[in-house]
């Protein structure tokens, strides 16, 4: 049997066929996983993760950072912005802890909603799908770039009080929008969405400390069937506009309240290594 052969059962709708996991191209989720260290990915994934290094031997950087990032985030915003609703896009392979295990730790009646696209996410939902019984999560099967599929879906509307703030998290998956796609526009209807008192969480590659190296990456993820667009933090910043920064703004992940938790990569690392700004606002 071929990887492309390889099917697995739809969680979210047991009565629909198999699900095609695709395994003959790269997925982003599937190449984070991988460079995470994670074990669910296929040939294609780590062929575009190996070359991928090869340009860039810092790329196994960015992901742990992101997870230490999006770990402290969820922390900040249920502990000390006081909210109990995430929207997650661009949920990714199951990797602990997962949003709804660190706001369900701080407050278990938090709900969530996690979005991806890569079927063998769905294949995993069920874990997904396992917190408090206070709180509630739900997985959605959805490409960010279909914003009414995500904001009707039933998963959410059964979830999330959109009368009530929402945490919006974007984390690692703007820069796999194209600005043919325009991703400000996505980011502004899935807020507009959102009542005031809601936040949005964003990450986002960058070229600022290594240009050539990551404009490298991205040229090879391209060539491989996968969209990569690192952009500099005036670019990035825009996503935030209109919004209330919370201190201390839009920094490289590391920098961005480190008491909140761990580093993703024990020392901290150099900026180059990490080629990412994150940052958190909130919407008036």
């Amino acid at each position: 049997m071929t990887d492309r052969d390889q099917l697995e059962p739809n969680p979210e709708r047991p009565d629909k066929p198999a699900v095609d996991l695709r395994t003959d191209r790269p997925h982003p989720a599937r190449v984070y996983d991988y460079l995470l260290g994670g074990k669910d990915n296929f040939a294609a994934d780590r062929a575009a993760a190996e070359q991928g290094l090869k340009a860039n031997g810092n790329s196994r950087v960015p992901p742990r950072e992101n997870r230490a990032f999006l770990s402290r985030v969820v922390r900040y915003l249920t502990e000390e912005a006081g909210i109990r609703q995430f929207l997650d896009i661009g949920t990714g392979i199951p990797t602990a802890p997962n949003v709804h295990q660190v706001a369900q730790a701080i407050a278990p009646d938090s709900r969530i909603v996690y979005v991806d696209n890569d079927p063998i996410v769905l294949a995993h939902a069920r874990a997904l799908l396992t917190g408090t019984p206070e709180g509630r999560t739900e997985y959605l099967d959805a490409d960010l770039r279909d914003v009414d599929r995500i904001l009707d879906s039933p998963q959410l509307r059964r979830t999330l009080d959109l009368d009530q703030p929402v945490g919006l998290l974007l984390i690692a998956i703007m820069h796999f929008v194209p600005d043919s796609d325009d991703p400000y526009a996505l980011a502004n209807r899935l807020l507009d969405a959102l009542p005031s008192g809601s936040y949005l969480a964003l990450t986002h590659l960058t070229g600022d400390f290594a240009p050539e190296a990551w404009e490298a990456v991205a040229a090879i993820y391209r060539r491989t069937g996968v969209t990569m667009q690192v952009r500099p933090k005036p670019q990035i910043e825009r996503f935030f506009d209109g919004l209330d920064l919370v201190e201390p703004g839009v920094r490289v992940l590391p920098d961005w309240r480190p008491d909140l938790g761990p580093a993703g990569t024990g020392e901290r690392p150099s900026d180059v290594a990490v080629s990412v700004y994150g940052g958190v606002a909130r919407k008036r």
